[in-house]
């Protein structure tokens, strides 16, 4: 077993980064559609929807828009298809699909 590695965690210096990890600017993840990665797509059924809202602070990307206390349709410019918003659901109001298309 390897004793010389280090681990890396959000208290380590820049300088101890492996090479390749690179920050080009920061606030810049709003450039990149990452929704383009998603293999599984979630589908938001509004009619069985009751805006308790646990699917939106569970969204690892914030795909998922909540606007004065309620929430939107998915974002899929950003949503990754993890499928967390879909288990966090009580309701069944969220459903995941195969593919990319809702």
């Amino acid at each position: 077993m390897r004793t010389d590695i280090q681990k890396i965690n959000e208290s380590s210096p820049w300088t101890e980064l492996t090479e390749g990890f690179r920050i080009q600017a920061s606030g810049n993840s709003a450039e990149f559609h990452t929704g383009e990665w998603r293999t599984n797509t979630p589908v938001f059924l509004a009619d069985k929807c009751k805006q308790c809202l646990l699917c939106a602070p569970v969204c690892p990307d914030c795909a998922i828009p909540v606007s004065e206390g309620r929430r939107g349709e998915f974002d899929y410019d950003y949503c990754k298809g993890c499928g967390i918003c879909a288990k966090a659901c009580p309701f069944d109001a969220i459903v995941m699909k195969e593919g990319i298309e809702p």
